[in-house]
Parts: C-alpha cells; structure tokens; sequence
C-alpha cells in the first residue's frame, strides 16, 4: 500500500505526542497490518487480536443498541490498550502505560485515528481507480468515523417450561 511510509511517519508523531505510548498499530479491520511502531510485541499477532477483539465488540455494541463502535478501551494491570475507528477499513491500536492521561490518550488515538483513516481510504480509491474498478464515482465518507457493523446475532431463547415454575398456595 502505497500510504505506508504516511501511516508510520502519523504513528511516530502520535508516540512524540504522548511520551505514555509504547506501541501503536495500523491494520485493517481484517487483522493485516498495515504499520507499526511496537517494540517488544509481535505486530502479525496484536493485529489479530485486534481484530477478533473488534468482533466482539461491534456485536456488543450492536445488540446493545449502542450504534458503530468507535473505539475500545482494555485497562490490565500494567496500562491500557484503546483501539480506534481509522476510516472505513482500517483501525489505530495503541499501547500505553498505566500512568497516561486516558483523555489524552482519547484526544490524540481520535485525531490520529482519523487521519490514517484518511490516508488509507485515499490509498484504497487510488488502488481501485488504477485496477479500473473506480467506474462509478467513490461513495462519500460516512459523517462519523465507525467501524463497519456486522448484522446482529440472534440467539435463540430456550422455551420454559411449566414444569421448573414455582407456585404457591394459599
């Protein structure tokens, strides 16, 4: 992908603006990587995990009503994980110590976020325009950065039966 150099040069940027981080990401929602800035942890892997993670997330968020999933925030024990919508296909995973400022953290994954969302959205119309899949004009932005949602899941209720139901007589 041909915004790369871009993605990484925004990730190092984003890590010189909050000392706390310790690793940022880029990938697709599918779990490919796209850039990467993280000493000390395998990218192939965190960006799988991400992408699993997100899974669940969008369907909690869906069957919660909660509308796109935006971002998502993992505090353990030793600092935090918050993962961002970045465009309509790609996502921002960062990692940060326990002592960051979460709104910081918030305010800068936001903005960078949006712009690798930017530059991965341009590389994908560039790719589609040169492989002449770009007939018809490109769709424009959402006017929210989401995640794509995936359909709810139903899951099916057990019947009760009247014979586990409690009664009382007088």
């Amino acid at each position: 992908m041909a915004a790369e150099p871009d993605i990484l040069d925004e990730l190092h940027r984003l890590r010189a603006r909050v000392p706390q981080l310790t690793g940022a990401l880029a990938a697709s929602v599918d779990g490919l990587v796209l850039a990467h800035d993280t000493p000390g942890v395998e990218p192939e892997g965190l960006a799988a995990l991400t992408a699993a993670s997100l899974g669940v997330a969008v369907r909690l968020a869906d069957a919660t009503g909660r509308g796109g999933l935006r971002e998502l925030l993992v505090r353990g024990g030793q600092g935090y994980v918050a993962t961002y919508a970045a465009g309509r296909t790609a996502v921002l995973t960062l990692l940060a110590q326990d002592r960051v400022n979460v709104g910081r953290l918030h305010l800068e994954g936001r903005r960078a976020g949006a712009r690798i969302g930017e530059l991965v959205d341009a590389a994908v119309a560039a790719r589609a325009e040169t492989v002449g899949e770009a007939s018809a004009p490109a769709p424009a932005p959402a006017p929210t950065t989401a995640l794509p949602t995936r359909p709810p899941v139903r899951t099916p209720r057990t019947p009760s039966t009247t014979a586990n139901v409690r009664t009382t007589e007088n």
